[in-house]
């Protein structure tokens, strides 16, 4: 990582090109598949398989975005099929009867959480007036069957035998609020008959059912204050190992596998406990055993066939890849089959982090992930940016960020914050914020600052704060107060939480109206640091005109902020074709307000001489 004895310096390109997004692993009949984002190829998503002896290939159509904006998030945006792929695109659901044909388009409609069953693919199929259940025969002319019918919200379609389940939630709740799981007499090319609720309710999410090989149905559920794993044998639901962890991801998009079953009779299942997840195995007495595992952060799509689990996973070394394991042995074996990182990052060294942990008000504790920076001593000091999550029911990742590392690289210390209302910490924790929005984040956020200007760690007047999303209103809020932030970065910011909860897409209405009453809409006036806002002019979920307004009533006060506006990019820039124009952007605001800070203390030495 050193040249001299000046640390090599991450490249905008190279930061980009290792930025790949894999999400939503299947195993199918032809090998293994996944969903793969490229920022630097336009940053659109492509169904990648591998096959053992020939590796990867892209197997959806060049130039086709295969993405879902089925609950605003997506999620399930591809199945394959009797050698057919179907998947999602922007308009519509569409198929490729043979590989290398131009997809067809079989539907117009957002959908989502495709599944296989018996000659069948099932599906979420969301309008403006709800969700619906569909169901699509695989062969010759597909006519579409609408099985269930809500104006609130449905996933996980999940064939069984003789059965079929799905998940249910109002339009007046999240799914990690208030869930249900449900279950019905069914068989392909029928009708559901005489449905059942086994699980859920205002006081508990219950997801990610599956069917187990022993023909039980499997689910996570949050009525302990943890997401645990239950079993329902057809007449009663029973805990299968209770564990003091999150055994599922905050359900912010379809299509979700925390767990999946070996031909052996154990369960894997990938636990959150924090910012650390880690792969345990359910022994069939429900003995839970560890999985030894190079990985600190695994995605919740776990995709099983025999004794070999396929997964996402990443640690602090490792930016997130796809890698098979093999649980037959007493030492499971880690094959990689893609990993992001590009020739201009081989042998670069990075930058690992330490958990802090600070108290706060009422004893309450905020964990944060310090990453110092690259190559620094043991008694570093620096300046400091302090990132504010999305969600805000996000997390800290304990993974390796390129985009993290770019500003490690020049010198920068890195902080993420697991604020309250983060996920890992259990139901409580999650929900706390309610109520709170733009208070309890922020004074976590700061209170963390403060720490680390306390101790001298970072550099007074040169600590900053970013969020994207949620995280941007957040950010924003910590400049609108006296606090140890000298400047903000907000991308994809919400800017009003009323104001956002008449423009969010319908799945998000019911998260506006809970989170706010704390700090409510930002105020140009309230406003004291400099402000870098960047923000995509698609974006769907937190849209442009907010961010102008404020833009515009902070120019008009002699505030006028750093604007960066992303023509045709939606809510996720750091995934986006114009992330590295955001990193370099947001690089050269902290850069201006040391340099800033710099005149000023020149200024006042100068008049004191």
């Amino acid at each position: 990582m050193r040249l001299g004895d000046r640390v090599a310096e991450v490249s905008v390109d190279d930061a980009v090109r290792a930025s790949v997004s894999y999400d939503q692993l299947r195993i199918g009949d032809d090998g293994l598949f996944w969903l793969e984002t490229r920022p630097d190829a336009g940053g659109g998503t492509t169904v990648t398989q591998w096959r053992s002896g020939e590796g990867k290939r892209d197997v959806s159509p060049k130039g086709f975005d295969v993405a879902s904006g089925v609950h605003a998030y997506g999620g399930g945006s591809f199945a394959v099929a009797e050698g057919t792929l179907w998947c999602v695109g922007g308009d519509g659901l569409y198929r490729s009867r043979r590989r290398g044909d131009e997809l067809e388009l079989v539907a117009h409609g957002s959908f989502g959480d495709l599944t296989v069953g018996a000659g069948e693919l099932l599906a979420v199929r969301e309008s403006d007036q709800g969700d619906e259940l569909v169901a699509v025969t695989l062969t010759g002319v597909p006519p579409m069957r609408t099985l269930a019918v809500s104006r609130g919200f449905l996933g996980a379609p999940r064939p069984g035998p003789g059965r079929l389940a799905w998940t249910a939630w109002s339009e007046r709740d999240m799914p990690w609020d208030a869930c249900e799981v449900w279950v019905a007499s069914y068989s392909p090319r029928g009708v559901i008959e005489n449905p059942v609720k086994l699980a859920g309710g205002p006081d508990e999410s219950a997801a990610e059912p599956q069917w187990g090989p022993d023909g039980a149905l499997y689910f996570v559920s949050d009525r302990t204050g943890w997401w645990n794993l239950y079993r329902w044998d057809g007449f009663k639901v029973e805990a299968v190992a209770p564990i003091a962890g999150e055994c599922a991801a905050e359900p912010w998009e379809l299509g979700y596998a925390s767990y999946g079953f070996l031909d052996d009779g154990r369960i894997v299942v990938a636990v959150q406990e924090g910012p650390r997840h880690r792969l345990v195995v359910i022994e069939p007495d429900g003995v839970v055993r560890p999985v030894e595992l190079p990985y600190t952060s695994i995605k919740p799509y776990l995709a099983v066939r025999g004794t070999t689990v396929a997964m996402i996973g990443s640690s602090p070394t490792a930016a997130p890849q796809v890698a098979l394991v093999d649980l037959a042995g007493t030492d499971p074996e880690v094959e990689v089959l893609a990993r992001p990182e590009d020739a201009g990052l081989e042998g670069v060294g990075v930058s690992t982090p330490t958990e802090l942990r600070v108290r706060v008000a009422n004893g309450r504790e905020v964990l944060a992930l310090v990453y110092p920076p690259t190559g620094a001593a043991a008694d570093w000091q620096a300046p400091v940016v302090v990132r504010a999550h999305p969600g805000p029911t996000a997390s800290c990742l304990l993974r390796l960020d390129w985009q993290a590392q770019f500003f490690t690289s020049r010198g920068f210390a890195v902080v993420d914050v697991d604020y309250l209302g983060s996920t890992g910490y259990g139901r409580v924790f999650r929900e706390s914020l309610y109520g709170r929005w733009g208070l309890d984040d922020v004074g976590d956020c700061a209170a963390v600052a403060g720490h680390l200007l306390s101790t001298g760690r970072a550099v007074p007047g040169q600590v900053f704060i970013r969020g994207a999303s949620a995280g941007g209103y957040t950010a924003l809020h910590a400049v609108a107060q006296d606090g140890p932030f000298a400047a903000a970065t907000a991308v994809s910011a919400i800017v009003d939480p009323d104001r956002w909860a008449q423009t969010v897409p319908r799945f998000q209405q019911a998260h506006a109206k809970r989170l706010r009453g704390g700090a409510g809409r930002v105020r140009a006036a309230a406003v004291q640091r400099p402000v870098l806002l960047i923000h995509g002019t698609a974006d769907e979920v937190a849209v442009v005109e907010d961010v102008r307004d404020l833009a515009e009533e902070l120019t008009s006060l002699g505030m006028a902020p750093e604007v960066l506006l992303l023509a045709d990019v939606g809510h996720y820039v750091a995934s986006s074709h114009r992330a590295g124009a955001a990193l370099e952007a947001e690089l050269a605001h902290y850069r201006s307000a040391m340099a800033d800070a710099a005149n000023d203390q020149r200024a006042l030495h100068s008049g004191q001489r």
